[in-house]
């Protein structure tokens, strides 16, 4: 049997590929249906990859205009199961796999504690598709319950270090920025502590930093594995990097009142994981130095089978 996985790149991808072993049988054929991103290429290269044109938040004539190149992918892989962690991209091609009776499995991002998404809420509507929730509280018919990408991760305090490098990571997310974040930790981080800062599509200009837009998904995980504290947007796939290289990050959600994301979902993840104690989490202003040596002071062990 053939599996297509689907997913939008950033925190959609990022959670599809750490749950595969748990969806797919190992050695059973596997093609994977993203965008084209130095994360998916890093992340994918061993990979059978279609790379579609990119879906942006809501973006539904998009959404429609992806659906002929999703049969046509259908067809010449001869899927026999589609699963998709969403966003917009799981629209051109679980209602299509359905349609083509195939079997078609939609699991809600991490990132929706409280409920459903947009996308989640469309496809809710269409028969024959299996919804899963990565939350107990809300896995109630038509939802069942899928095991969180966060249940196995292990936080423990450790002696307090000196702070010499910070890995600073806002995603990938394409038309949307992070200037107010960047502002604050320019403002607190120390001029002698050595930063990477990973800021995708955010202005950076004027400010007194060095900055990647995107990092190959290995370069970032070892960057992070070796800094002393982690601070990133509060994206599902930031903050699962950080986790997966150890560190307990601080998370900052972007709100969508500063246009900085379609909505406040992440503030949802910055809660959660706040809650469980896997990441620290703060709004921007809010941000001190003293956050940045508390965060450092935790290690995390990530699953057996990261």
């Amino acid at each position: 049997m053939t599996t297509l996985l689907v997913a939008a790149t950033g925190g959609h991808l990022a959670q599809l590929y750490q749950l595969r072993p748990r969806l797919v049988a190992p050695g059973s054929p596997v093609v994977w249906a993203t965008f084209d991103s130095p994360q998916s290429r890093s992340m994918l290269a061993s990979e059978s990859v279609e790379f579609v044109p990119y879906t942006a938040p809501r973006d539904y004539r998009r959404v429609a205009a992806n659906v002929p190149l999703a049969i046509r992918i259908l067809k010449r892989h001869q899927i026999d199961a589609v699963i998709s962690t969403g966003s917009g991209i799981a629209l051109s091609f679980l209602p299509a796999a359905r349609a083509m009776g195939r079997s078609a499995h939609y699991i809600e991002s991490a990132a929706r504690s409280e409920g459903p998404s947009r996308t989640g809420r469309i496809l809710q509507r269409i028969p024959g598709i299996q919804l899963s929730a990565q939350y107990r509280s809300w896995a109630r018919p038509p939802w069942d319950l899928s095991v969180s990408v966060f249940d196995d991760f292990v936080a423990t305090q450790m002696t307090e270090q000196p702070i010499h490098s910070v890995v600073v990571t806002l995603g990938t997310i394409q038309g949307y920025g992070f200037r107010r974040l960047l502002e604050r930790l320019v403002t607190i981080i120390p001029a002698d502590c050595d930063v990477l800062w990973q800021t995708g599509e955010s202005d950076v200009d004027g400010l007194p930093i060095t900055a990647h837009p995107y990092l190959p998904q290995h370069e970032l995980h070892s960057a992070m594995a070796q800094a002393d504290a982690v601070i990133a947007h509060a994206g599902i796939g930031s903050a699962l990097g950080a986790l997966n290289a150890g560190r307990r990050p601080i998370l900052v959600p972007r709100r969508s009142a500063y246009a900085e994301h379609v909505d406040d979902h992440q503030l949802q993840i910055a809660r959660e994981l706040h809650g469980r104690d896997l990441a620290l989490y703060r709004e921007a202003l809010d941000l001190s130095w003293e956050d940045v040596r508390s965060a450092a002071r935790w290690r995390v062990a990530p699953p057996p089978s990261t």
